[in-house]
């Protein structure tokens, strides 16, 4: 870079800064005053659940007036659209499927009630930011429950629990935990420590998961804290970010852009060559679905440090989210309803978003409004929704040649009879893999044919939803279930993409089968107690989530969230705007995967589209609402 170039990129980052500190105040402030009330007892009535969460769409629901359409109801587009109501925009929510929520919700089969995406959240501290952020969104009506301290515990061969190592809530008592275990080992356990949590936060008041300190560290100093550097790249104008891009400097500003090029597996095996500590060093890759190999260790990074003061799960169940989200919609005008599959996004004569087409019987209900918003996924907005003219624009092709598909997963749902506690089940999460070698173990297993498959299933999430919801043995007494997960490739199940679902034939029974007693047969070794207490058993394969969450090739990440994912000019590229005007991208794709993830891409977009910083004004709330608590305390 000249410097000529490198005095305007910095005049041009000192402009942008000074708008970023003091705002660009052109849209409504959606986080103009606290939101939180006291939360309401659970709802419980079916009825009442039921007019809220399977809403069904007809044209006669649609409000008048509208100022946005969202497509999908995942935590991505509720979130979008929850932002833009408390703006004062009348916002219309569709969702393809009979339940609302994405990833959200939840679904009941003989008498057992399911989560099918949730199953634990970080950064849920009270004092911690996106906590208060959702307490907005859901105003305060959304309660967490945290798990035990032993959030996760990592299986390596033989799965029993008496093998686990348990993964501990706390910075200290998380790599105690690990120098306990391999003492031999403490200078990679420090090096492995320095490199992910390189600044030391204050201790936590009153030393419980709740009450935790969620403070940030200079930017400068940790991947993480690096991360929310990288994030300003979503909100710096395309150019100047691809300028930077280019600059050479990120590696110098932001520690996770130094790192993100290196795989996680060659930095933990440049720390040990104990195989079982660098397995435990990787356990958590299947939470954003890319072997140690071709992850990013800025990546991991995240990850580690989104759990590492502890694990949440929404009381009630994951369908809580859509519940208390829903209301806020409907009570600014707008609506959010289900079974209306959008089959193209609809445009004016200069090219510019105006509306969307929606299926309804054999007919076609064309909707419209001066702002569109996808949470339907990078793919499917641009490959199935968009017009061939649209989908031809160069940015558009420039952004589909960056990226592929994520990987698929296989899915068992296990309904017992008895209680958690008559079972002997945890509310603890458990990684089950066969052995130490995880990138060997998944390699072997994604290059198998779909009849050897099953044989070699390299890793379960083993999660018990019963045994953390300390309202469920009110609401559901004498029963417990079990969810389990883990990849699977979409070509396996592709042969029965078209047949119709629940009538895809015996063959695809059979090999789903294999699957679940495949799993089951693992899970037996893990919770011994359950093999006779099965009252309902079901298997969902890629071809399940491309039904019911609309994911083209059984994906639940969106997007890969390999090394090229975390790039800076991709980072940069992937965000809210469009090449097609008025047209908007929400949800994990636009940022990361997960809720937090869908959240932060529902933040970007609200904020491209009120044309104003929304993390900016959330902040400013947070202060406020502070600085009168303590004026409160004062008081007394």
């Amino acid at each position: 870079m000249g410097p000529f170039a490198l005095l305007a990129f910095g005049l041009g980052l000192v402009l942008f800064f000074a708008l970023l500190r003091w705002g660009w105040p052109r849209g409504p402030n959606p986080f103009a005053a606290d939101a939180r009330r006291p939360p309401a007892p659970l709802v419980t009535d079916k009825a009442a659940r039921r007019a809220v969460l399977k809403a069904v769409f007809s044209a006669d629901k649609v409000p008048a007036g509208l100022d946005a359409i969202v497509i999908g109801s995942g935590i991505g587009g509720l979130a979008a659209a929850v932002l833009l109501a408390k703006a004062g925009r009348r916002v219309l929510v569709l969702e393809q499927h009979g339940k609302l929520g994405g990833c959200c919700h939840t679904f009941s089969e003989k008498g057992f009630e399911f989560d099918t995406g949730i199953h634990y959240v970080g950064e849920m501290h009270e004092r911690c930011m996106m906590r208060f952020i959702v307490d907005q969104l859901t105003e305060g009506q959304l309660e967490w429950v945290p798990m035990p301290a032993a959030y996760d515990a990592v299986v390596l061969g033989e799965p029993k629990r008496s093998r686990a190592h348990h993964v501990l809530t706390g910075r200290k008592e998380y790599f105690d935990g690990l120098r306990e275990r391999f003492p031999r080992e403490t200078a990679a356990i420090d090096e492995f420590e320095q490199l992910t949590q390189p600044w030391r936060p204050p201790p936590a008041r009153g030393g419980g998961g709740s009450g935790a300190r969620c403070d940030s560290p200079p930017l400068s100093q940790s991947i993480s804290g690096g991360m929310k550097a990288v994030g300003m790249l979503k909100l710096l104008p395309l150019p100047l970010a691809r300028l930077l891009c280019h600059s050479g400097l990120l590696p110098w500003l932001s520690p996770f852009c130094r790192m993100a090029s290196r795989s996680l597996k060659d930095v933990v095996d440049s720390l040990t060559a104990n195989a079982e500590l660098r397995a435990i060093f990787s356990y958590i890759f299947p939470t954003y679905g890319v072997p140690p190999s071709k992850a990013s260790f800025s990546m991991h990074s995240i990850l580690v440090n989104h759990y590492l003061y502890g694990a949440w799960y929404p009381k009630g169940g994951s369908g809580e989210i859509a519940f208390h989200t829903i209301p806020i919609i409907q009570r600014a005008g707008g609506n959010v309803l289900g079974r209306a599959p959008v089959q193209s996004i609809l445009l004016d004569s200069q090219g510019r978003a105006c509306g969307v087409s929606v299926k309804k019987g054999q007919d076609l209900v064309n909707i419209f409004a001066p702002t569109i918003i996808s949470d339907a996924g990078l793919f499917n907005t641009y490959e199935r929704l968009l017009p061939a003219e649209a989908r031809a624009l160069p940015e558009i092709q420039s952004q589909l040649g960056m990226v592929k598909h994520g990987e698929a997963s296989f899915s068992v749902f296990v309904g017992l009879t008895g209680s958690s506690q008559e079972l002997g089940l945890e509310a603890t999460n458990y990684f089950v893999y066969p052995g130490n070698n995880l990138d060997e173990i998944m390699k072997r297993y994604l290059t198998s044919s779909r009849d050897e498959a099953a044989k070699s299933i390299p890793f379960l999430f083993v999660t018990c939803p019963s045994a953390k919801d300390p309202t469920w043995e009110t609401r559901h007494p004498g029963k417990s279930t079990l969810a389990i997960v883990t990849f699977a490739k979409y070509e396996w199940f592709e042969e029965w993409k078209d047949e119709q679902v629940n009538k895809r034939g015996d063959a695809y029974e059979d090999l789903k089968k294999t699957f679940v007693d495949a799993v089951m047969e693992v899970v037996f070794k893990l919770y011994p107690n359950i093999e006779d207490k099965i009252e309902y058993i079901s298997g969902g394969s890629p071809l399940t989530n491309q039904h019911y969450i609309a994911s083209p090739q059984g994906e639940i990440y969106g997007i890969d969230h390999d090394i090229a994912r975390t790039q800076a000019e991709a980072i940069a590229t992937m965000r809210p705007q469009t090449a097609v005007p008025n047209l908007y991208l929400t949800g994990q794709d636009v940022f990361m995967c997960g809720f937090m993830g869908a959240l932060h891409g529902a933040l970007f977009c609200a904020s491209a589209v009120l044309n104003r910083n929304v993390h900016l004004d959330a902040l400013r709330l947070r202060k406020r609402t502070r600085a009168t608590t303590n004026d409160y305390k004062k008081r007394d």
